[in-house]
C-alpha cells in the first residue's frame, strides 16, 4: 500500500486486493448498519466513524484487520469473554484473515461506543448562547 493521502474510505479500501477489500467492505457495512448517521472520515489515514466523537477505526494489515476504538474499562468488561479469543494491543483488536469476521460483535461494539459517546456528550456542560 504505497498511497498514504486518502481522501475517502473508498480510496483507502481500493488499495487492497479483492479478498482483503471484501473483508474491509463487510466491516464498513456492519458499522454503517449500526450507526447509519455516523460521519465516515479518514483519520490517521485509515477509515473512522464519528458520532459525538470517534466511535471506531479500522485498518488492514498483512494477516489481519485491526479494529481500533477508544477503550474504556466498561467496554472491556462488557465484551471480556468475546474479546479474549483475539489478540489485542493497547489500542487495537486484531481480526485474523484466516478467521470469519465477527460482524455481530463489531455491531455490538459500535452500538456500545455510540451509547458511551452519547452519555459523555450529554454530561458535558452546555455552552451559554450569546444574546
Amino acid at each position: 500500500m504505497a498511497k498514504t493521502d486518502f481522501k475517502s474510505v473508498d480510496e483507502y479500501q481500493d488499495t487492497f486486493g479483492s479478498e482483503k477489500k471484501e473483508r474491509l467492505a463487510a466491516i464498513r457495512n456492519a458499522i454503517r448498519e449500526t450507526a447509519p448517521d455516523a460521519e465516515e472520515v479518514i483519520s490517521y489515514q485509515i477509515p473512522a466513524y464519528k458520532h459525538f466523537g470517534f466511535l471506531i477505526y479500522y485498518s488492514a494489515a498483512t494477516n489481519h484487520i485491526s479494529l481500533s476504538y477508544p477503550y474504556s474499562e466498561a467496554l472491556l468488561a462488557e465484551f471480556k469473554t468475546e474479546l479474549s479469543g483475539y489478540k489485542m494491543s493497547k489500542s487495537a483488536l486484531q481480526l485474523p484473515d484466516k478467521d470469519p469476521l465477527p460482524l455481530d460483535l463489531i455491531k455490538r461494539i459500535v452500538a456500545y461506543r455510540m451509547k458511551e459517546n452519547e452519555l459523555a456528550a450529554a454530561s458535558k456542560p452546555q455552552k451559554a448562547k450569546k444574546k
